[in-house]
């Protein structure tokens, strides 16, 4: 499979992969110097605690922004609730969030309709998956959504165009996304702990299947669709 379409687009992308791991490793050593107890868990939860509600709060709004807007992944918020909150209410405040922002993204393209969808989201997006949410019933959805690195967030606004209610589609995406958060923020409980190679290989197994579920894209969609067709859903 080519990654890149040109050795220009090849070489770009390693100069965004290098300036990306440049600003990375920037970062670290700043917070090393000016705020070295973030990197001291037990620190830093109790820095974190002095705000009361608000933090829990304020993560959980993180967490539903990116689902509607999607600028960071899903899963490194999952990964540093666990670090900050601990396995059991990083997963809670994780899910809570993807929840409120999942039902926010279906409303959304329920109530302004597709117009409003298009212009949201790329075009190719639409155009691979429109077909498939309109047509697959609820055990191919949570099929699909079970799976990390399919373009999940953007399902639940084309779920909202179809004639799936909100109750039924929150949960499937409630069962279905559950799996991987519970996985990302026990990595990030376990790197707070100190368990690095625990914690560095529940993120690998996380990533590998985010890559797999990424590149076979349109294999995953295509064979939900027919199993889901043989089984008669």
């Amino acid at each position: 499979m080519r990654v890149f379409s040109s050795r220009a687009d090849r070489w770009r992308g390693i100069l965004v992969l290098l300036l990306v791991t440049a600003a990375f490793f920037a970062l670290y050593v700043a917070v090393q110097r000016y705020a070295p107890f973030v990197f001291r868990a037990a620190e830093l939860r109790a820095w974190i605690a002095q705000f009361g509600v608000f933090a829990p709060l304020v993560f959980v709004l993180i967490q539903a922004v990116q689902v509607v807007v999607a600028p960071i992944p899903g899963q490194v918020v999952a990964l540093v609730a666990g670090y900050l909150f601990g396995p059991f209410w990083g997963t809670v405040y994780s899910l809570t969030g993807v929840l409120i922002g999942s039902a926010v993204a279906f409303s959304l393209a329920k109530r302004y309709g597709r117009s409003f969808v298009e212009d949201i989201l790329h075009e190719d997006v639409v155009a691979r998956f429109d077909d498939f949410v309109e047509t697959v019933g609820v055990p191919g959805l949570f099929a699909f959504v079970i799976i990390p690195g399919l373009p999940d967030d953007a399902i639940c606004f084309l779920a909202g165009l179809t004639s799936f209610r909100l109750r039924t589609f929150i949960a499937v995406i409630s069962v279905g996304r559950l799996p991987a958060y519970v996985i990302t923020v026990y990595a990030g409980g376990e790197l707070a702990s100190g368990r690095f190679i625990q914690g560095i290989a529940l993120i690998g197994v996380v990533i590998a299947l985010s890559a797999v579920g990424y590149y076979k894209q349109e294999a995953v969609r295509d064979a939900v669709a027919r199993v889901e067709s043989r089984l008669g859903f």
